[in-house]
């Protein structure tokens, strides 16, 4: 099978020929139809230090993909041979106290997709069983490879009551611009988005956003409370991980708000502890990845009604031949979501 592989140590990646693989009696094998490009693999392609750390070569990228099961494991019960499946990316033990008691997306002992294993940048794929998620027939394949993203930023909003709330938005990666009409959808009033990148910009105006900054505009603290009526926005979505991003957030929001944090610091950042979160009792959640299942069933819902409401963020779809070229524009930031023809 053609796959595409993070061969050596270095900046770059390989497509190369590879063995189909041989899933275990709890595993799905499952030819892979279009694959999306995350950020993490754009880490890994470039080689930064959080791969060094992480990443053991030879490994085939990729953890966003849509597929159809072409070999089922004799345990596995309840997936058929042809069924239209994408996966969740993240393989929790199933035994610990988290996993058992709902919150899974935290447990300790996680093997992800396409950073510790194998994952999806190929013709086929093994999943395990547990981790299949089958795909709604009125979803099409575009937006099926997108459960994991959409998952992450369904995640961040769906953390708090946005309803009649004013939302900011810190960061327009792609997960940062699929929260937008999440929000809206959910019944926030206004949603203001932070963001350098002119492109993402306009991305973010094309899907609802009531305002959009530049993080270096002048008197960017004042015209966000002046948007909110004075009280500053009632939830912070902090996509970037940016301390000045995180700090401008939660300096502006409200009094009792909400602060979901999904973006990653680069490293430790000093914060006004006391006057930015205890004295204005603020509720702050740390998100990671997608809540095991209840997020998938929040996105299948919401990939059915409003699917088309994403549009705007998936600005390419490429040939697998081609995967280079989608991980330099993402660097040039001349693209968002980038999709890979597989199969």
């Amino acid at each position: 099978m053609r796959s595409i592989v993070k061969e050596k140590e270095d900046r770059g990646i390989s497509l190369i020929t590879s063995e189909i693989p041989e899933p275990s009696q709890d595993e799905v094998l499952i030819k892979v139809k279009i694959a999306g490009i995350c950020g993490t693999d754009l880490h890994i392609y470039e080689w930064d230090e959080w791969s060094q750390k992480r990443i053991k070569t030879p490994l085939i990228i990729g953890h966003e993909f849509v597929g159809e099961i072409c070999q089922v494991g004799k345990n596995c019960k309840g997936l058929t041979v042809g069924q239209r499946v994408s996966a969740e990316g993240h393989i929790t033990c199933g035994r610990c106290k988290y996993c058992k008691t709902g919150f899974g997306h935290v447990c300790k002992d996680v093997e992800i997709i396409g950073v510790d294993r194998n994952g999806c940048f190929a013709e086929y794929i093994t999943v395990p069983a547990d981790n299949v998620w089958p795909v709604h027939d009125s979803i099409p394949d575009e937006y099926a490879a997108l459960f994991d993203p959409l998952g992450n930023a369904m995640h961040t909003v769906m953390a708090q009551d946005v309803s009649s709330k004013t939302v900011l938005i810190t960061g327009a990666g792609s997960i940062g611009l699929f929260a937008i009409p999440i929000a809206l959808i959910n019944g926030a009033s206004k949603v203001i988005v932070i963001e350098p990148s002119q492109y993402k910009k306009d991305i973010a105006l094309k899907l609802g956003a009531d305002a959009v900054f530049d993080p270096w505009e002048g008197d960017l603290k004042e015209k966000i409370i002046d948007l909110t009526d004075g009280l500053g926005p009632d939830v912070l979505l902090e996509m970037s991980g940016n301390k000045s991003a995180i700090n401008l957030g939660l300096e502006v929001l409200s009094n009792g708000g909400n602060a979901s944090f999904l973006g990653i610091p680069a490293g430790d950042i000093l914060v006004n502890f006391a006057d930015s979160i205890i004295f204005k009792g603020i509720t702050i959640h740390g998100i990671t990845g997608r809540r095991i299942f209840e997020t998938w069933y929040q996105c299948d819902q919401f990939l059915q009604k409003h699917g088309s409401d994403i549009d705007p963020v998936i600005t390419h779809v490429l040939d697998m031949d081609e995967v280079e070229k989608g991980f330099i524009m993402m660097e040039k930031q001349e693209a968002v979501k980038v999709l890979l023809r597989i199969g």
